[in-house]
């Protein structure tokens, strides 16, 4: 069966929500924050994959809109890295960034390490470090057609792989560093810190955009706000997608091998941050990451439906023993540097079970770390503020920047 591109598209909404079903009838999926587009995109790649062993094409997929799609959920991300959220989480959020960002990098020097060790190419290694786990499948997704043209064969499949390893030991092994890290120095919140109490929400992200001010919509009478500010963030996505893909082209012109929606993310960011300094284009954030995980789950059910499972078969062991070294470097980090640079506290206990989370899997394994510790053992304010920041904003124009590095290095 051939589906044209509006056909893919309505196929693949409909494989969503199999996986939303699937998802909410399976406590294992829904405990380890297994992403819906993840279960319901990787059924129809099993499907693929099966018809081919017996000779047969199943479905022949259009997926033009897959990278444009991809560009709009990280636009939607570059929206987000705003300066003075940065200065709203102070000291603390610089220094948690500052730490990811070093781990991140180490992440990849391990993978490269054991990779050159296990007789691979050195990206198969940076693959499955800092792009899939710090930056989760869509990351690696994203960058995956680089790697693929750099010398790592089946990176998509490669990719998702990895994240999904990731995303289940983050949210194994979290919530039990936490644990161990407050008994064992018998930490417990301070009486101040339950009237501030964040919950343990695996939206808490926007707790910070709740402590700065929404701009006042402009233009229509307040009926008309809600139709207005949709169509306004629609615009400034797509324009900043449109301003991005000049960015992209300077630099293909200077020699640097980058992602696509790199220059979407930087103009985006500087959108927000025009913004934040004027008030002129009042961008509602919320209405932006609406947009944003639209494109995101549409994105990855395309990206997931076409995997090459095949591919990954004579690659396991080698990815398997890279990952386990990847998984003990975050624990390791988890456990002795992030409770020491956080203040050795209880809200540093906490975090270190959020770092381990979105280090491995997702901001949401972040989330659902920290909501067990603090659903436990009590509120920690300066957890929820500084983890969500740092996992579901900056630190992914860090690791951006990181993967480009080692991608140039080696390709």
């Amino acid at each position: 069966m051939t589906l044209d591109l509006i056909q893919t598209v309505a196929f693949a909404g409909l494989v969503l929500f199999l996986g939303y079903g699937i998802k909410r009838r399976s406590r294992l999926l829904d405990r380890y924050n297994i992403p819906a587009p993840v279960i319901g995109g990787l059924l129809v790649a099993a499907a693929i994959t099966m018809a081919r062993a017996r000779g047969l094409t199943l479905l022949s997929l259009d997926t033009t809109l897959q990278t444009p799609l991809m560009i709009a959920f990280f636009t939607s991300i570059g929206f987000g890295a705003s300066l003075q959220l940065l200065r709203v989480g102070g000291p603390a959020v610089a220094l948690f960034l500052g730490a990811s960002t070093v781990v991140a990098v180490g992440q990849n020097v391990v993978g490269v390490l054991v990779a050159l060790g296990l007789g691979q190419h050195p990206l198969m290694g940076v693959l499955a470090g800092s792009v899939t786990l710090t930056g989760g499948p869509a990351t690696g997704l994203a960058f995956a057609p680089l790697f693929e043209a750099a010398g790592v064969p089946g990176a998509a499949t490669l990719a998702v792989a990895a994240a999904m390893v990731g995303i289940v030991s983050g949210g194994v092994i979290g919530g039990p560093i936490g644990t161990h890290l407050i008994e064992r120095r018998g930490l417990r919140p301070s009486p101040p810190a339950a009237v501030l109490a964040a919950p343990p929400d695996p939206v808490a992200a926007h707790v910070v955009e709740e402590r700065l001010p929404e701009p006042a919509p402009a233009g229509p009478p307040s009926e008309d706000v809600e139709y207005y500010g949709l169509l306004k963030a629609l615009v400034l996505v797509l324009t900043a997608m449109w301003a991005g893909a000049w960015i992209s082209r300077g630099f293909a012109a200077a020699g640097a091998t980058l992602p696509a929606y790199i220059g979407a993310m930087l103009a985006a960011a500087a959108l927000r941050n025009i913004d934040d300094l004027t008030g002129l284009l009042g961008i509602s954030q919320r209405i932006v990451d609406d947009l944003g995980n639209v494109a995101l789950s549409l994105f990855l059910v395309l990206a997931l439906m076409t995997l090459r499972l095949w591919e990954l078969a004579g690659l396991a062991a080698p990815l398997a023993v890279i990952l386990i070294a990847q998984v003990g470097l975050i624990a390791v980090a988890s456990l002795w540097l992030m409770p020491r640079l956080m203040g050795r506290d209880y809200d540093a206990a906490v975090m270190s079970g959020g770092f381990c989370g979105f280090m491995l899997g997702t901001t949401a394994n972040a989330m659902a770390n920290m909501g067990a510790l603090v659903e436990r053992y009590g509120p920690a304010p300066r957890a929820y503020l500084v983890v969500p920041m740092v996992g579901a904003f900056f630190i992914d124009f860090t690791n951006a920047l990181i993967i480009t590095g080692f991608l140039n290095i080696w390709r």
